[in-house]
């Protein structure tokens, strides 16, 4: 299930926090950065050396602005909630962001000099009780709900010329979106708001009662993140080619 998420701010922006470093490291920046370099040039990869662990996990790749204080810019970002083989899953998702993202142009050799690299790998999925069992600035969400004209049954009896109660393929449809962590305190939303806006962000038009918010199944997440800037790379990259 690969998913797109909205445009973070700036603070989504940070390297990996205290606590974090045993799950997120700058070494799945470096290979994910690693395999757009040599996608886009003909430089031989170099393999990976941490642990082939399985996590959900997001690739962002972001443009540094070269005026000192601005925040950077989002270049693509996509990622999938099935736990996936870092191994593979850094390498596919890197380019599937670098240059399916549908927000942007594909990522050109023009660009690496100015990217940063950001990894995201999920953890502590738990199902909430209600739409608002969860802690803004903690967790991320994943919400599913069916099509409202599922909520309640119509007022009106079918006639025999109107087929019966067999729902529509609309009535069928079910709705998913996700927020990462960071987006929600970014936003400055209040848990209602950020659940709304995720209704919204699943593709539903319409009103947004209290029913159909009662009707969301919603997952909270954690998240740990770690991002590294090209020179950073670069330089990972030229002391393993020295070591190789």
């Amino acid at each position: 299930m690969s998913l797109i998420p909205p445009n973070p701010t700036a603070n989504e922006h940070h390297d990996a926090k205290d606590g974090d470093n045993d799950v997120c490291r700058p070494e799945h920046c470096y290979y994910a950065f690693d395999t757009l370099y040599c996608a886009l040039t003909s430089a031989k990869a170099i393999p990976p050396t941490f642990a082939d662990e399985k996590y959900p996990l997001f690739v962002t790749w972001n443009t540094r602005s070269s005026r000192p204080g601005r925040a950077p810019h989002l270049r693509g970002c996509i990622g999938n909630f099935e736990p996936m083989l870092l191994h593979e899953g850094l390498a596919e998702y890197a380019l599937i962001s670098a240059f399916n993202d549908s927000r942007f142009r594909k990522i050109e050799k023009s660009e690496l000099e100015s990217l940063e690299c950001g990894i995201s790998l999920l953890t502590n999925f738990e199902d909430a009780d209600s739409y608002l069992d969860w802690t803004i600035g903690v967790h991320g969400i994943y919400i599913k709900f069916p099509h409202p004209s599922l909520l309640s049954p119509s007022s009106e009896a079918p006639t025999p010329s109107s087929g019966g109660s067999a729902p529509s393929l609309a009535s069928r449809h079910t709705f998913t979106a996700t927020y990462l962590p960071d987006v929600i305190p970014d936003q400055g939303w209040d848990k209602i708001e950020a659940v709304d806006s995720a209704i919204h962000k699943a593709g539903w038009r319409g009103r947004i009662t209290e029913d159909l918010r009662r009707s969301v199944k919603l997952r909270r997440y954690q998240s740990r993140k770690c991002t590294v800037g090209w020179d950073e790379y670069i330089q990972w990259r030229k002391e393993h080619e020295a070591t190789s």
